[in-house]
């Protein structure tokens, strides 16, 4: 046996013994990178957070499971006590310490009259006294947590019914939790939220929703352990509450820059922010507090131009520029409170907070635009963009939640989208097909497997994963490709400093070895509560994107739905593969018509009450034809949840 031969020999045993026992711990080469880490930020000279991040603590909760009415534990704050000393080897410790900070939770006083409970979801809620009762801004994900955090401040500070709700912009985790308080509000209580926000709150999760559901999984880290090998938390805070989700909508709205609202005897005034980090925002500043909510816009982390998780790519340019508004509107501020973290105290600390975050928004934005327009393609420019060191030392600019290099691919797609003018990425082959040609090129798996091994070894991890992921496309079944992959996107999860990444990785790792988690059907209740709020619409162009064109082939079929508890008809036309929307039912004739209430129509499409039931019972009719319903719900495709990911 030749040289070659003796050492691909050798190779392939090191792995199999690898692959039998997978990898434990972390290797030379990511303990070396996280020691790196130390060296480069100010872990000993700028520990200001943790001063901010404690000022004004009040109290926490005795009981640290959050649960809901059935018992289930929705939220646990004792599970983030493994959160102390110093990093281990598994963990950036750069993300360690944004973790620690994110895990300090409890009744907090921001100022005068401004309390937060933070640490009891996602994102923190804020309370304003006001002149009868409290002010909520930003009511979390689930109505248990919320309440949870009402509870809690009625105890330690004042027990005062709530006099209003800010929603201060479109994502469910500022919004969602409002149920949990509307049973403690005054009468004809007001609900606050910037223009557009119910429009936004349903099309994020609604069209794309599936699609969208699935990968949050992998962008909070759902099927991972709270540990220091798994999930330490998501960048923002430590995760979602898995509550109680529900969609209370405004009753007011504000919808210009600079408007003025006294609420419950408290004058606010309003930036719109809108196009920033949600289509629908706004900032919040008290003037006679010396307070401002700056919303989402300026977190103690980077943010996503683009999320991991998808969503509609957002405007760095605009982005900076609300920030530099926001600094001269709200110039008396003296605290400045967020959406998820910590307060910033103090005038020039304010300042300096939202002008070194706007200047990297803006340097992000301009680099990649400069280089884009000198023909640098957007994974050249990705591999380029660095910060000047005067903003990247800042801990607030550091990537814990979005990071430069993904987000200077969603600047080049905002301008020019995904396509980089190569032709040769005019018709890319699919990642199957392109696993085994590759895989084949290169000599076979054995082959390959050698290559990634080596590439393991010396720590190179990208490009064993690249190799690798290529193996696994090629041939889903092969136990060595995936067991070795598992281990080196562990490698690199753990070296991560941006959470979502660690998030992505690790649950990678975990599908590999173990298949895919099926996690509790709607565990929020999300599809429930929103498609319960969408316009008739809305229901049926989530519908339209279920249809199978080979199923229905050259048919065609006509419609009508007659929804007696809103009076309310629409009709639905399938014809050439696509179903065409139309309210009210001008047709003469038509194959079916289904009489029911719009609530069992939808109970049905969201799988609670099956619409037969209903039918058979006599609280539904079908006019016309039953067998056409048949025929067209046979047409249809229902979105799943549980698609691959890290394999074919």
């Amino acid at each position: 046996m030749n040289r070659s031969g003796i050492a691909a020999v050798i190779l392939l045993s090191a792995f199999a013994a690898s692959a039998a026992g997978a990898q434990t711990g972390a290797t030379k080469a990511t303990i070396e990178a996280n020691k790196k880490v130390l060296d480069t930020l100010p872990f000993e000279t700028d520990t200001k957070d943790f001063e901010w991040a404690s000022r004004g603590f009040i109290a926490n909760r005795a009981d640290p499971l959050i649960k809901s009415d059935n018992g289930t534990v929705v939220w646990d704050l004792s599970a983030t006590a493994f959160l102390k000393g110093n990093a281990p080897d598994t963990v950036n410790p750069s993300l360690w310490r944004n973790s620690k900070l994110h895990a300090m939770s409890g009744l907090y006083k921001a100022a005068e009259g401004v309390y937060q409970v933070r640490g009891f979801d996602l994102a923190n809620v804020t309370f304003v006294r006001g002149k009868t009762g409290w002010i909520v801004i930003d009511p979390l994900t689930a109505g248990e947590s919320a309440r949870a955090a009402y509870e809690l401040l009625i105890k330690h500070v004042e027990d005062l019914p709530i006099s209003a709700i800010l929603y201060t912009h479109s994502h469910g985790d500022h919004s969602g939790g409002a149920n949990g308080l509307v049973e403690f509000g005054i009468k004809d209580m007001p609900i606050i939220a910037p223009a557009g926000f119910m429009e936004e709150t349903i099309s994020e999760g609604v069209i794309a929703g599936p699609a969208m559901s699935r990968r949050v999984i992998y962008h909070v880290g759902a099927p991972l352990a709270l540990n220091a090998k798994e999930r330490v938390g998501a960048g923002l805070g430590i995760g979602l509450a898995r509550g109680k989700y529900g969609i209370n909508p405004p009753t007011q709205i504000v919808s210009k820059n600079g408007e003025e609202l006294t609420v419950d005897g408290v004058r606010m005034v309003f930036q719109i922010a809108s196009g920033t980090e949600a289509p629908a925002e706004f900032n919040i500043g008290f003037p006679d507090l010396g307070v401002v909510n700056i919303a989402e816009n300026a977190n103690p982390t980077h943010h996503n131009i683009l999320t991991p998780r998808g969503a509609k790519v957002r405007d760095a340019k605009q982005w900076s520029e609300v920030l530099t508004e926001a600094i001269d509107m709200f110039d008396y501020a003296k605290v400045l409170v967020v959406s998820h973290g910590w307060p910033v105290f103090g005038e020039d600390e304010i300042e300096d907070y939202l002008s070194n975050q706007r200047d990297a928004y803006a340097f992000l934005h301009d680099q990649t635009v400069r280089m884009m327009n000198n023909g640098a393609t957007l994974q050249e420019i990705a591999a380029k963009i660095e910060l000047p060191e005067v903003l990247a030392k800042q801990w607030y600019n550091r990537p814990y939640y979005g990071d430069y290099r993904f987000n200077a691919r969603a600047v080049y797609q905002f301008y020019l989208g995904w396509f980089d003018g190569n032709p040769v990425n005019l018709e890319p082959l699919p990642p199957e097909t392109a696993g085994k040609k590759y895989v084949e090129a290169m000599g076979g798996a054995e082959a390959v497997l050698v290559k990634a091994q080596t590439a393991f070894d010396a720590g190179d991890y990208q490009w064993a994963s690249e190799l690798l992921n290529k193996l696994v496309f090629s041939d889903a079944e092969n136990a060595k490709a995936r067991a070795l992959l598992a281990d080196t996107y562990e490698q690199m999860g753990w070296q991560t400093e941006n959470a979502l990444w660690r998030n992505f990785y690790l649950t990678g790792v975990k599908e590999l070895r173990e298949g895919i988690t099926r996690l509790p059907e709607d565990v929020s209740g999300r599809l429930a509560a929103t498609i319960f709020a969408l316009p008739t619409k809305s229901v049926f162009d989530v519908i339209s994107t279920q249809i199978v064109p080979e199923r229905m082939g050259d048919k065609t079929l006509t419609l009508g739905f007659r929804f007696t508890d809103r009076n309310e008809e629409v009709t639905l036309e399938a014809r050439n593969g696509v179903l065409i929307f139309r309210e009210g039912m001008p047709r003469d004739t038509y194959d079916a018509t289904l009489v029911a209430s719009r609530k069992d129509f939808l109970m049905g499409v969201i799988g609670k009450e099956p619409l037969a039931q209903k039918i058979a019972s006599g609280d539904a009719v079908i006019e016309g034809d039953p067998l056409a319903f048949v025929q067209f719900s046979s047409w249809l495709q229902p979105s799943t949840r549980d698609f691959n990911i890290v394999t074919p």
